[in-house]
């Protein structure tokens, strides 16, 4: 979060750096070819350093190469600020925005390393990848908007100085993360299974015991980690094989090189479209790159609810085909309108199948490889982002939009279907029981309206209690610690009376049903005591756990805080 939320700041600094570039150029030149050649000239960086780039990711600290490129940016930001002020001239202004470009080639592989190893586990990498994109987007419209009002109201040279400020506070936000070396957050991992396997080893044989006795039971630790940290528990860490992910890697760069490709050419299109084809002027540009960015939004938001699914092919398809029908509208629409909701369509298609590509690419290329494939798809995305923004307005002016962009939809159509055959199981979780009975408990009265995203964090920490039949789970009188879901078996609650009065039997209850929360709730010791029928087993959630999962939406705390408001005694 700390991290996300320092790039925001940082993504709204770009963007006024961006329009105010822009601006300053086309002010001083007059020159829509000369803006032209400046916008082309920032993307000759991303092809010819973005594979280094992706290299020196998996080498170095992900967390400093970050630091590092955006201390080096930010120094350049305050250069830009004293030049503009200055009037300086426009060659060393372009000059210094292009040198700041071969810095910018190392954020989306440093960033997209970096992330998977602060997230406990491969299950919140699909929430955490839809928060970034949601706020990437949020950036998208927040960003343009106040440069607009800075160039209105004052000199350009503050949006330089504000972009440079931006770099500052997500430097100090990085200052305070851990480390992001290569292979660290596995490597700590299998460490934690040896030293654990060492001290069981020791403690059952009351003497230090050779490696030989202890592999065995580093294989068995093993087995119980999460699918990142088990590859890292031999001694000598298998050779990093390119092959074993060659395909669904081709699958990925199917759908993103041909969706790129359309991308790019809309990127150019849009003036062509607003003034030729919809006759609506050229302040309709930007209509439609602001639908671009509330599709954006839309999306992203969209797909934060159903990422966590377990087989993603289904959304990849559909994120997809949302893109193919957006190209589709945009197509045929002869009036703003039509291509407003068309531009917005292709935004939200295009979040949902980046989100997805970005979690299964994450879940499958190992840590220490995944800066340089990075930073070689980031090259490629960026040729062929800049060949659509040649070839296509080319087309669409030879041929037709209402042609070529129902075609190129259905082009995306054809890569997506393509890119789920070529990932197979990929885009498939492992069986996860917690997480499943979480979900259906979730359909209940007392957890409706939990984000998924909550559920899938609550999930991840569910410990699992096996009990007996007779077993006491909670007495009356005791401190309120704990909420459990009943996963299997019967469980009684029972009520001492008053004054040492006979107990009464308050009910029974079975599978999918939930005890423990009233104490938590009203910080009240617990009001009955609940005993195991029969032998089953429960899910636990700590107090304060549970607290922050009630409390992840207003509806439901506000809710239970109703409910258990001065209530009786039925949920201990």
């Amino acid at each position: 979060m700390r991290l996300f939320a320092g790039e925001f700041v940082s993504g709204i600094g770009d963007w006024l750096y961006l329009v105010a570039l822009l601006v300053i150029v086309y002010n001083e030149s007059n020159d829509p070819l000369l803006l032209g050649i400046v916008g082309g000239a920032r993307v000759i960086p991303y092809v010819i350093l973005s594979v280094p780039a992706g290299v020196i990711v998996d080498r170095f600290d992900r967390r400093m190469v970050l630091l590092v490129t955006d201390c080096a940016r930010g120094l350049i930001m305050v250069a830009l600020t004293y030049l503009v002020l200055t009037k300086g001239g426009l060659a060393p202004i372009v000059g210094l925005a292009i040198f700041a470009t071969c810095f910018s080639t190392f954020f989306r592989p440093a960033i997209g390393a970096y992330v998977p190893t602060l997230v406990r586990d491969e299950r919140e990498l699909g929430p955490a990848n839809s928060l970034f994109a949601t706020l990437g987007e949020l950036t998208f419209i927040i960003g343009p908007a106040l440069a607009g009002i800075i160039i209105a109201v004052t000199d350009l040279a503050w949006a330089f100085a504000i972009n440079a400020v931006t770099f500052a506070v997500v430097a100090l936000v990085l200052a305070t993360l851990p480390s992001g070396k290569p292979g660290a957050k596995a490597s700590d991992a299998a460490e934690a299974v040896v030293d654990a396997a060492e001290a069981d080893a020791i403690e059952a044989d009351g003497a230090a015991v050779g490696v030989a006795a202890v592999a065995p039971t580093v294989l068995v630790a093993a087995a119980a980690l999460p699918v990142s940290a088990a590859p890292a528990v031999p001694a000598v860490p298998p050779a990093m094989d390119f092959r074993a992910v060659a395909r669904p890697l081709v699958g990925l760069l199917s759908l993103d090189t041909v969706a790129g490709f359309m991308f790019g050419g809309l990127s150019v299109l849009t003036v062509l479209l607003a003034v030729d084809r919809l006759g609506a002027g050229e302040e309709a540009t930007g209509y439609l790159n602001a639908a671009v960015g509330v599709g954006g939004v839309i999306g992203a938001v969209v797909s934060g609810a159903i990422v966590m699914r377990r087989n993603l092919a289904p959304v990849m398809l559909t994120g997809a085909g949302i893109l193919a029908l957006g190209f589709v509208v945009v197509g045929f629409s002869t009036a703003l309108p039509p291509a407003l909701l068309g531009m917005a369509v292709i935004a939200a298609g295009s979040l949902l199948a980046d989100v997805v590509s970005t979690t299964v690419f994450q879940r499958i290329v190992p840590d220490e490889m995944r800066g340089r494939i990075l930073g070689t798809m980031q090259m490629l995305q960026t040729f062929t982002f800049a060949l659509g923004s040649v070839l296509l307005p080319v087309l669409v002016t030879a041929i037709g939009a209402w042609i070529i962009l129902p075609v190129g939809g259905l082009a995306i159509a054809v890569a997506a279907v393509a890119a789920v055959a070529l990932l197979g199981r990929n885009l498939q979780t492992p069986e996860d029981a917690g997480l499943d009975l979480l979900v259906r408990v979730s359909r209940l009265p007392i957890l409706a309206g939990v984000p998924p995203a909550a559920l899938e964090i609550a999930a991840a920490r569910l410990v699992p209690v096996p009990v007996t039949a007779g077993t006491v789970v909670i007495r009356q009188g005791d401190p309120a610690d704990r909420f459990y879901i009943v996963e299997s078996g019967s469980f009684a609650v029972d009520q001492a009376g008053e004054e040492g009065g006979e107990s009464r039997r308050l009910r029974v209850m079975g599978v999918d049903e939930v005890f423990g929360e009233l104490g938590l709730m009203n910080r009240t010791a617990r009001t009955a005591t609940v005993t195991a029928e029969t032998d089953g087993r429960l899910l636990a959630l700590s107090g304060p756990e549970f607290l922050e999962l009630a409390g992840s939406a207003a509806e439901v705390s506000m809710r239970l805080a109703n409910r258990y408001r001065g209530a009786g005694t039925s949920s201990s």
